[in-house]
């Protein structure tokens, strides 16, 4: 397909929308096979097969595209874990669903990994929406547990904000490798330390 033929029959806004779309799944491609370095203006739209014109009519910078590509995968993993721990019946069978849901997310494609959790402490842009990603596990979390009858509010707060800062230290031990191959016995574990069915028989450190 030809670049002149590529936008017929598409109005203004719907080309500029399918821009910018080109231009963010480049940049996730790129950012998760290389990192930051790899995440130039030329480098996007090559990868996109657009002029570079067309970065700046959605884009100020690379820092700004990088925080967009952020943002869309943080929407599919809180819609992932949403999924995941609707309907369930019990605070236990929520948190080990969530679990499982958000280190399977991550490592599906390690590159939802790289964005989320591993470059998100050291890249400015990301580390700056990485609070606002932890907001929105919890209310995520908040969410399915209003969902449940007879639901203790101040108990919800506290669980949701455990399990969030959870989710996102845990995850990024998971994509680096550092928990094993064993996603059953990491939730598991995982459950066991942050709910235990025995508080008296919490271990003095994490399993892993």
């Amino acid at each position: 397909m030809s670049r002149s033929s590529r936008w017929t029959g598409l109005s203004r806004a719907e080309r500029v929308a399918e821009r910018r779309d080109l231009l963010i799944d480049a940049a996730f491609t790129l950012f998760g096979e290389g990192g930051e370095s790899a995440v130039t203006v030329r480098s996007v739209c090559r990868h996109s097969d657009l002029h570079t014109r067309y970065f700046y009519e959605s884009f100020t910078d690379t820092d700004e595209l990088l925080g967009a590509a952020y943002d869309v995968v943080v929407t599919k993993l809180v819609l992932t874990l949403g999924r995941a721990m609707l309907g369930l019946p019990s605070d236990r069978a929520r948190l080990a669903a969530g679990i499982r849901a958000a280190l399977d997310f991550s490592s599906r494609d390690p590159r939802r990994g790289k964005i989320l959790f591993t470059e998100a402490r050291t890249n400015p842009v990301l580390a700056e929406r990485r609070s606002a990603t932890q907001e929105q596990l919890r209310e995520s979390v908040l969410d399915t547990d209003q969902a449940v009858p007879a639901s203790d509010r101040t108990a919800d707060l506290v669980g949701a904000a455990l399990y969030a800062g959870a989710i996102a230290e845990l995850a990024q031990q998971w994509v680096s490798g550092s928990l094993g191959t064993d996603l059953d016995a990491v939730v598991d574990a995982t459950v066991r330390v942050l709910m235990p069915a025995d508080p008296a028989k919490v271990p003095d450190s994490p399993p892993w």
